[in-house]
């Protein structure tokens, strides 16, 4: 008999144990992936050294500035991403992927014409959520 996952880091996350290897993105859970700063919602998974999830920014929201210890790479599924990486503007379109570094304050803003869907992934040095920048 195996022994149940440890807790999750984000509350609401799907922690993965022992033996599960595959996650239905549309079925596992619905957090919201910034509570206090951000309008994305969408499923979340996490291990031992990562964390993945598949968030929707809806149409002309996004999320304020904000950072965590953890890295982040976002890759855009569909829409147009727009903001600011440290003092850096970035857009990104379907097939683009964001890299924010550690503890950088970052912004991001769906486009007014489109949803947002994108594919996130941070190490497990924190949860998915960040703290909103003062």
């Amino acid at each position: 008999m195996s022994s149940p996952a440890p807790a999750a880091r984000t509350p609401g996350a799907k922690r993965a144990g022992a033996g599960e290897y595959v996650f239905d993105l549309a079925k596992v859970n619905k957090i919201k992936g910034g509570p206090d700063y951000s309008s994305v919602e969408g499923s979340c998974v996490e291990g031992d050294r990562m964390i993945v999830a598949l968030m929707r920014m809806p149409a002309g929201t996004g999320a304020e500035p904000h950072s965590h210890p953890n890295e982040q790479w976002i890759y855009v599924l569909q829409g147009t991403l727009r903001g600011k990486v440290g003092d850096k503007g970035v857009e990104a379109t379907a097939g683009s992927v964001i890299y924010v570094p550690s503890n950088a304050v970052h912004s991001m803003k769906a486009t007014p014409e489109a949803d947002v869907l994108f594919f996130t992934v941070k190490d497990a040095s924190h949860s998915l959520h960040g703290l909103k920048a003062a």
